[in-house]
């Protein structure tokens, strides 16, 4: 297994980035499927993410030490002793710390300049308990491009950078606020307001309440290219 453990930066970061997409589609789009298998009656079971972006609860490994470090332990037992939505937080917030955990394990033979260059490329991400909370980082304004009005400048993307598949408006991103004045749904028509989550169409870069057009932050944080249903309904015709 040694020798195919990622080694360079971009290698364990993107095992990171496979293992915390796991991750998030269990606590997201496979809420109830993870809920259910985590049984209070069980033994002490943990959550892991794989690097094909696969998830599994699952018993601790048995060797010690162990191949990787482990998730936390236990998950199952408080699952029916706390609010639900307060369960899924802490176990996100685990998740973080054992994504962070399992990739300085691999970067343990990194240089200094290398670690530091991995922890800004994981740090750009949002986390796990960002997006099963809903939550999105406000970071400092772009400085890439700040030119039309229309396009990522003014919208930015779930992980706070600008980007175009997809497009998203970070809720709590307000410096901006004014300039988006008049960006208005395609669907409802209503103006743009920071309170709410927006989702910008990659196809004809319109731009929708995210509740317009049924997709949650967690939803688009696993979307690479959205279309809108006017821009889908075209193609079925």
């Amino acid at each position: 297994m040694a020798t195919s453990s990622p080694r360079t930066v971009e290698e364990i970061f993107k095992d990171y980035s496979a293992r915390r997409s796991g991750l998030v589609r269990a606590l997201t789009y496979d809420v109830d499927d993870f809920y259910s298998q985590c049984d209070p009656d069980k033994e002490n079971l943990c959550l892991y993410g794989h690097p094909n972006e696969a998830w599994e609860v699952a018993l601790p490994a048995e060797e010690v030490p162990p191949e990787l470090p482990e998730p936390a332990l236990g998950i199952n037992f408080a699952r029916d002793g706390m609010n639900r939505k307060d369960w899924l937080s802490l176990v996100a917030v685990h998740c973080d710390c054992w994504l962070l955990s399992v990739s300085f394990y691999f970067g343990a033979r990194l240089n200094r300049n290398e670690r530091k260059r991995l922890f800004s490329m994981i740090n750009d991400l949002p986390t796990v308990f960002e997006v099963v909370t809903g939550r999105k980082p406000v970071k400092d304004k772009p400085s890439v491009d700040s030119g039309s009005k229309s396009r990522n400048s003014t919208k930015r993307s779930i992980d706070g950078q600008p980007r175009s598949n997809p497009k998203l408006a970070d809720e709590n991103y307000e410096e901006d606020e004014e300039e988006q004045g008049d960006t208005f749904c395609g669907s409802c028509g209503g103006g743009y307001n920071s309170d709410e989550f927006w989702i910008g169409c990659d196809n004809c870069e319109r731009w929708y309440h995210g509740k317009c057009v049924k997709i949650t932050p967690a939803k688009a944080e696993l979307i690479k290219f959205y279309k809108c249903p006017s821009c889908t309904k075209k193609v079925r015709q």
